[in-house]
């Protein structure tokens, strides 16, 4: 073999070596801008879901039980504190029913306007009108009564027959025992929920109540 045709075979051997070498640095290149988009495509997905999660209208389960249960227990809240103002004696017994009826009012037009948004059945009224004299309570115990803090019927008519002294102690202890119920269940709306003005009302509901449980723990102890 001649001297040229050595060196040429040697530069042979040396560009094909290159050519390998730059092939395969392609491939890692190629290799790592693919590992490297991965982590933006995975973090982009729980930006989605979060976006989803916070969706105006976005409700479960919970949202929905929570608002028809709350409904009809707001309701007897009201019938209870409609009996105040003819057979309360104390002031305060007065002001505080009142207080109840003003809050609780308001709050079951907005739980039964979410249910209708949500295609939902809103509980019906069994006292249209409000006017609760001498009002009939026989289908109370099936259903009703199973929701914390609900009065059965006869603790209804307990109330409804009772004056003076006797109605404040009766009202606060069956409103400070409604009142807890009420509390329960909006903790579970705020612990379980994903509707958030609902979130927000049940954590209102578990503020304002728990200090009304207060004042009438108070006024009992008077």
């Amino acid at each position: 073999m001649s001297t040229n045709q050595g060196m040429s075979k040697r530069t042979s051997i040396r560009w094909l070596a290159s050519a390998a070498a730059a092939a395969t640095t392609v491939t890692v290149l190629a290799a790592c801008g693919g590992n490297s988009e991965q982590p933006d495509s995975e973090s982009a997905t729980p930006s989605a879901s979060t976006t989803a999660s916070v969706t105006a209208g976005a409700h479960n389960a919970t949202d929905v039980s929570f608002a028809e249960d709350m409904i009809p227990h707001h309701r007897q809240a009201v019938q209870m504190a409609d009996l105040a103002p003819t057979r309360a004696s104390s002031p305060e017994v007065k002001a505080l029913a009142a207080t109840i009826k003003q809050e609780q009012g308001p709050e079951i037009k907005t739980m039964s306007a979410w249910l209708t948004s949500w295609g939902e059945q809103v509980p019906e009224d069994s006292e249209p009108g409000m006017d609760h004299s001498g009002m009939d309570h026989s289908g109370m115990d099936s259903g009703m009564a199973e929701m914390p803090g609900m009065m059965t019927a006869e603790e209804m008519k307990k109330l409804e027959g009772a004056t003076g002294p006797a109605f404040d102690a009766a009202f606060l202890k069956m409103m400070i025992k409604h009142h807890q119920g009420a509390v329960e269940m909006a903790k579970n709306e705020t612990a379980k929920g994903s509707y958030r003005p609902a979130v927000i009302l049940a954590s209102s509901i578990v503020t304002s109540q728990t200090a009304e449980i207060e004042q009438m723990t108070k006024l009992l102890d008077k």
